[in-house]
């Protein structure tokens, strides 16, 4: 970074989501009061755009838009929302817009920069199994097992994890030009349509003398942009998968299996998938097809790009659903309202059945006194609840409206459920090795705890 600039820290110090909602064209809703204040944007004709309305939480730092429980930050605000702002343009990338939003609202001077321009790189052969000796995982051979120790013991990974992924990845050799070989811990890249071929490698090296983390890519010639890493230890079907989890990295998979698998049984059903870094749209649209009547589970690293794939994920889960609707008539124009990257309940309103507006507007109030409730600090917790219950089944109500007039059976509705390492993990395998050195604690204490009466039988014995 040079001398002078701003970073995301100035940013989110020196601005509130109140000045980036002014700014995207929002006015405050003045009939909701201050106590939690809310924009609205208004129609051309004057009269307020009914549901897109956002209420400010957290001292001014954030906001939500109802009835989606997600929260904003100034950050998070332009990246989902850039449409709204001067300076955005078709494939702009999205950190580039942050600052040219932020810093002309701080009214802080940034230098242009010429575009570069990446040439593709030429004569990359595609992808060929065949030029790879492979080992395999044999679960009933030791002898093959012990030839992954390197790859998993740094990572935490345990036999029985490995046991339960053994189709999944092998150990992949190839000889290069020169002469010289090198092998790799391989994941075998396929295709959602085509899940007999593989496509590519999500690669790992051994870990470095010193600890860290050693190479991590993808073999030569994968189809990065399409191929997926897709697993289940029970050999369920990606057609056929009730829960589907994703994850940047094979071994992110393995480490939530690992932690989890005890407490949910239904662990080894699902499907797990890894896109090997940053996922394509192609890649989440191969899988969302398939598995359009599944469970979701983001379970992409906690830090910016993270929440960045995350909001990209939901967007794509949003666009297959509504191409899976059948335009009618009835349907179309309200269909045409709908912005490219939000729920079916984000269109215009009004042209809604006036039985299905009714039903929003009830949800609507019940959720406005919800919130009120829980701003003042007067009601018993009891009521507060009771109400916050109310306002979501008048949701479900408007929702099951909504999927009746559009044809939408709720199995193929939008269903996803977002999970995240605890704090301060930025991923499921930091937060994996760091519980095995809280149990490796425990049992060192509880070793010293039972050294004195050893200590003293055997002086009984003496």
């Amino acid at each position: 970074m040079k001398d002078g600039e701003l970073t995301y820290d100035d940013f989110l110090q020196r601005l509130d989501i109140q000045d980036i909602l002014l700014d995207a064209g929002y006015c405050q809703n003045r009939r909701d009061g201050l106590r939690y204040p809310s924009y609205v944007r208004m129609g051309s004709d004057g009269r307020r755009i009914r549901g897109d309305k956002f209420i400010v939480t957290q001292q001014g730092r954030c906001c939500f838009q109802p009835p989606h429980q997600k929260v904003y930050n100034i950050i998070s605000f332009i990246k989902a929302h850039p449409q709204l702002f001067a300076e955005y343009s078709a494939g702009m990338d999205p950190n580039r817009l942050v600052n040219l939003v932020c810093n002309r609202l701080l009214n802080h001077p940034i230098e242009n920069r010429e575009a570069r321009i990446i040439r593709p790189a030429r004569d990359v052969r595609p992808f060929d199994i065949g030029n790879y000796d492979l080992h395999r995982f044999d679960p009933q051979d030791r002898a093959t097992q012990k030839k992954f120790y390197p790859y998993f013991k740094s990572r935490g990974i345990d036999l029985y994890t490995q046991y339960a992924f053994h189709r999944n990845f092998c150990l992949a050799t190839k000889k290069r030009d020169d002469g010289l070989r090198y092998t790799n811990l391989a994941f075998p890249m396929t295709l959602p349509k085509d899940p007999e071929k593989t496509v590519g490698f999500e690669e790992r090296g051994r870990a470095r003398a010193d600890g860290s983390s050693g190479y991590k890519g993808k073999a030569e010639g994968s189809n990065s942009s399409e191929g997926l890493w897709i697993a289940s230890p029970a050999g369920t079907p990606l057609s056929e998968a009730k829960h589907v989890y994703w994850f940047e990295s094979a071994y992110d998979a393995m480490a939530y299996y690992q932690l989890f698998h005890t407490q949910n049984k239904e662990l080894r059903k699902a499907v797990f998938v890894s896109t090997g870094g940053n996922p394509t749209a192609e890649q989440m649209r191969g899988v969302l097809a398939a598995t359009l009547s599944a469970r979701q589970h983001i379970c992409f690293d906690t830090d910016l790009a993270g929440m960045d794939f995350t909001r990209n994920l939901i967007h794509e889960m949003y666009r297959t659903v509504r191409a899976s609707i059948e335009e009618t008539p009835e349907r179309k124009p309200y269909l045409d309202s709908i912005s490219d990257r939000e729920d079916l309940d984000g269109g215009n309103l009004r042209l809604l059945p006036e039985d299905l507006q009714a039903s929003y507007e009830r949800f609507e109030a019940a959720h406005e006194k919800a919130l009120s409730m829980r701003a003042s600090g007067q009601y018993p917790s009891e009521e507060t609840l009771n109400q916050t219950n109310v306002a979501r089944e008048r949701y479900e109500e408007f929702r099951e409206g909504l999927r009746e007039l559009l044809g939408l059976d709720k199995a193929n509705d939008t269903s996803f459920v977002r999970e995240q390492p605890d704090y301060p993990h930025k991923d499921w395998n930091a937060q994996l090795l760091a519980e095995i050195a809280r149990q490796k604690t425990i049992h060192e204490e509880a070793a010293k705890e039972e050294e004195p009466e050893e200590e003293r039988q055997a002086c009984r014995r003496r």
